[in-house]
C-alpha cells in the first residue's frame, strides 16, 4: 500500500467520465485545494487514487471494480468533485457585480447533474459557454444522479468542476 509523504494528503473524490464513477481519496499536496485542483498549473496528468472504485456502465450490466491504487489519465475526466460531506470554500466572491446564477442541467455520459453557473448578466448561457475558452467550469449547488444506476440515489454537493467542451447543457428555468 502506498504510504503518504509528509508534504501529501489524501481527499476522497469522485470522478465520472464518459462511462465510469470511480471514488475513492485522490493523493494530492498538503497545499492543494482540492475542489480546484484540476483547474491549477500542477493538476496532474494522472490522478493517484488509493482504495478506488470503479463502477462501469457500459454495456448492459453496471459492474463495480476494486483495486489498491488506480492511476486515472486526467485527460478523461469530465466532472470532478470532492465526496460528500466534504467540501471547500466556494470558488467566487458573492459580492462579484454582474453575475448572475443561471440554473442548468448538465448531461456527464449516463449522469444527470442539475445546479446552477455564475454567468455575466450581459449574456445568455450560449455566449458565455462559446466565449469562455475555460477547460473547467463550477457548477453549483448540484444535484446528482443516474437512471441506470438508480441504487445510487441522488448525490448533493455545493460544488463540482465539470469540462464544458464535453458536456451538454440544458437551461432550467
Amino acid at each position: 500500500m502506498y504510504a503518504l509523504a509528509s508534504d501529501e494528503k489524501a481527499s476522497g473524490v469522485m470522478i465520472y467520465t464518459q462511462n465510469t464513477l470511480v471514488y475513492g481519496e485522490a493523493v494530492t499536496k498538503q497545499s492543494n485545494r482540492v475542489s480546484v485542483w484540476l483547474r491549477t498549473e500542477g493538476a496532474p496528468d494522472f490522478i493517484h487514487l488509493l482504495k478506488p472504485q470503479v463502477i462501469t456502465l457500459s454495456g448492459s450490466a453496471v459492474r463495480r471494480l476494486v483495486y489498491t491504487e488506480i492511476y486515472l489519465p486526467t485527460a478523461l475526466i469530465i466532472g470532478f468533485h470532492l465526496t460528500p460531506p466534504a467540501h471547500d470554500p466556494l470558488d467566487y466572491d458573492e459580492s462579484e457585480k454582474n453575475r448572475m446564477r443561471q440554473p442548468i442541467t448538465a448531461l456527464v455520459g449516463t449522469f444527470v447533474f442539475i445546479g446552477a453557473i455564475r454567468i455575466s448578466t450581459q449574456v445568455d448561457l450560449g455566449t458565455s459557454i462559446s466565449s469562455g475558452r475555460t477547460v473547467w467550469m463550477s457548477i453549483y449547488d448540484v444535484k446528482i444522479s443516474n437512471p441506470q444506476l438508480p441504487q445510487m440515489g441522488e448525490v448533493d454537493v455545493p460544488m463540482l468542476l465539470v469540462r464544458p467542451g464535453l458536456v451538454s447543457l440544458a437551461l432550467n428555468e
